[in-house]
């Protein structure tokens, strides 16, 4: 009987496990195509760095990413040194990947390989169709080459990307219904991440390789049927850097949208107002993310009755059709008339605003009654689209948006508007200036980039990162790098390394340093603040806090497991991937987040620091007792922007000590004057870093608090 229990159990585990093992997936495989810089060339450590390794690194064991790029190749058959005849090629091939990245072209634009430009379509599908060949359901992603800062004409030629290129991969794109991703205009305002002028840094390989995982993890839905209705007359589709365009007529008006490759969950949208394809980079990066584009045609009716009932009827038009119910309005200029005065009427419909030297108010211009220039004819059609038939009714209108400030403010909605400081034509202090310090007042949410030396035009930004990442986050979109365990791509001697050490070096320092030594009293866990306790650290070199050491830790077995530069993200790599835990330290003190002020929000910044606890607690024996700082006190005035975000960091930050386990500490009133200042004999200018006295007093407090809870 027990025998055939025995038989039971163990028929049972064999078909739970033979059950278990039928639903194991295969890696995805994911293969980055194309030249020197997906190869990895002028990138420090570029087995680590190039950005298919750091794809790799943030994508984890799910995922499979090869380097298959090879230095000086061309797209074109014809040109000096083809793609098409190497190795890597037929690796590629062979590899049979899910997702392939080609990043091809830059050496296509040298001056021997200009001539065959004619062939470049007919070669990149045929290459397309390559790939395609060996995995039909492969997914192919184009990305636009990288600008060149270079002035010789008869080499890699800016003109030539931008010119022929570009707009060729997008065509490529349309007529293949490939997706392609602008790396472009993410490097176009950054010429120190090309140190050569033509090939990325590290630094400038981890730009590329969070674009590549964003476009990896991005999650989609099925194409949605926008213009199904009878009322819609189509009147043309076109190719709108790489995507589908549809013009079309509804109420016998002139409407527009263009449809992303993979639309994201949720279906968001834009609504632009005016000037079609204007500065368009944002709407392209939110194609690239999985939005639509739209436009209704309100020209001539600057955001009167007659326009905000345009829009009333086209917005019902494409959320009947499945779009969000809430809509991202995007208006340049006069646009800001309209969009503001849509969004005041329906402010439940409203996910974000983005307007770019918006008017907001008509006396400014096209009126001209301030200090702006006005436009006459303009001014004539605005006075009739609103009734202004005598002075007196100029004076009493109350109809823009600049007079609905408190309404627009209640809204609820997040703003951003992004102005030439020199504005000439809607000057920012008679619309954005007084529209910004009311919104504030009112307790609104508004983000204004101004433009030093800039005028009216050109509209937007360079590099619409700041633009899309607010959009993003507004529509619940953004991806949160602060929580995805990255190594970093650091390498600078001014880091206070050796000469040639990266990251990587002072990574596996510290790991070796948590193997050989055990049972230590305390592990320091940071950025460059705690790097600078020193330690047996062989290539760090620079330690003001060497002293302080001295002071108060020379009892102490310890570890300084600080890394200049580092973000939660790589303190959670770390983590997760080295053995910190093997030095069982008897107190690990966590002093981080103070990195990500530049690239996170507040919000972005607290779920990372509760992630790198989390997996913290996770890693080290109950025995381990975590000293809880979050970031280290930063910005010498009080008043500072970056002050106010470490007080609101810290405002959350406070519940996650239990004061069991995890001992937590806000060490501002230790660094601070009796008004609330750094003190500068503690702070370096920066407002960061700390002199040798800073760190005697840090020391001090963590030695009493070690003191304290190791009783």
């Amino acid at each position: 009987m027990i025998g055939k229990r025995l038989l039971y159990v163990f028929l049972g585990l064999f078909i739970i496990s033979e059950s278990v093992g039928a639903t194991v997936q295969e890696p995805i495989k994911i293969a980055c195509v194309g030249n020197s810089i997906t190869y990895g060339s002028q990138v420090a450590n570029k087995e680590k760095n190039a950005y298919p390794a750091q794809l790799q690194a943030m994508l984890g064991e799910q995922y499979t990413v090869r380097n298959f790029g090879i230095s000086g190749r061309t797209l074109l058959k014809k040109g000096d040194r083809p793609y098409w005849e190497t190795k890597a090629y037929e690796e590629a091939l062979q590899f049979k990947p899910d997702v392939v990245f080609i990043k091809l072209g830059t050496n296509d634009s040298k001056l021997q390989n200009r001539v065959h430009m004619a062939d470049f379509e007919t070669d990149y599908i045929d290459l397309i169709n390559s790939f395609i060949e060996t995995n039909k359901d492969a997914r192919i992603i184009l990305l636009l080459p990288v600008p060149a800062f270079t002035t010789d004409t008869t080499g890699i030629w800016n003109q030539v990307i931008t010119k022929k290129i570009i707009p060729l991969t997008q065509s490529v794109a349309n007529k293949t219904k490939s997706e392609v991703l602008d790396l472009y205009h993410l490097f176009i305002d950054q010429p120190g991440l090309l140190p050569d002028n033509v090939h990325p840094s590290s630094l400038g390989a981890t730009v590329i390789a969070k674009r590549l995982y964003e476009t990896v993890i991005q999650k989609e839905i099925q194409p949605l049927e926008i213009l199904k209705s009878k009322e819609i007359k189509v009147l043309q589709t076109e190719n709108f850097y790489g995507y589908d365009l549809t013009d079309f007529e509804y109420k016998g008006i002139l409407c527009k949208v263009v449809k992303p490759k993979k639309g994201a969950p949720g279906a968001p949208w834009v609504l632009r107002a005016r000037f079609w394809g204007h500065e368009p980079q944002t709407d392209i990066a939110l194609l690239e993310r999985g939005f639509h584009i739209a436009y209704c045609d309100v020209a001539n009716l600057f955001g009167g009755p007659e326009a905000v009932k345009r829009w009333d009827r086209f917005y019902r038009l494409l959320t009947q059709a499945g779009l969000s119910k809430k809509v991202v309005l995007e208006g340049m200029s006069r646009g800001g008339l309209i969009v503001y005065n849509w969004a005041e009427k329906n402010p439940e419909k409203v996910a974000c605003v983005y307007a770019d030297a918006p008017v907001l108010d008509g006396k400014s211009w096209p009126g001209g009654l301030g200090n702006g220039k006005g436009s006459f004819a303009d001014w004539e059609t605005f006075k009739k689209v609103y009734d202004l038939k005598t002075e007196g009714n100029v004076s009493k209108f109350k109809g823009n948006p600049i007079h609905k400030i408190k309404s627009i403010a209640h809204g609820g909605y997040p703003m951003m508007h992004v102005c030439g400081a020199a504005d000439g034509v809607v000057p920012i202090d008679e619309n954005t200036k007084p529209f910004e310090t009311g919104i504030k007042a009112f307790g609104g949410l508004i983000d204004v980039v101004y433009k030093e030396g800039v005028g009216h035009h050109p509209h937007s930004l360079e590099n619409p990162s700041p633009i899309v990442d607010f959009i993003l986050r507004a529509t619940g979109k953004k991806v949160n790098f602060a929580l995805v365990p990255a190594p970093s791509a650091e390498y600078r001697s001014a880091a206070g390394w050796k000469e040639g050490k990266d990251w990587w070096a002072q990574a596996n320092d510290i790991d070796s340093l948590c193997l050989d030594y055990k049972e230590i009293d305390l592990l320091l866990i940071g950025n460059s603040i705690t790097q600078g306790w020193g330690g047996n650290r062989p290539n760090v070199t620079h330690a003001p806090g060497t002293e302080a050491a001295e002071l108060y830790f020379k009892d102490l077995r310890w570890i300084g497991a600080g890394i200049s530069g580092d973000r939660t993200q790589h303190i959670l790599y770390r983590l997760s991937k080295g053995n910190y835990e093997s030095s069982r330290p008897k107190v690990a003190v966590l002093a981080i987040g103070v990195n990500n002020f530049e690239d996170n929000t507040t919000e972005e910044i607290v779920e990372g620091i509760r992630e790198v606890l989390k997996v913290a607690k996770e890693k080290f024996t109950p025995s381990t007792k975590i000293l809880f700082l979050g970031p280290l006190p930063t910005g010498l005035d009080l008043n500072t922007e970056r002050r106010e975000k470490y007080n609101k960091i810290h405002s959350i930050i406070k519940e996650f000590g239990d004061q069991k386990n995890v001992f937590y500490y806000n060490t501002i009133k230790e660094f601070s004057d009796i008004k609330g200042f750094l003190r500068t004999d503690l702070y370096s200018q920066d407002g960061i870093h700390l002199l040798p006295e800073g760190y005697k007093v840090w020391g001090r407090f963590i030695r009493d608090k070690y003191n304290a809870i190791t009783k």
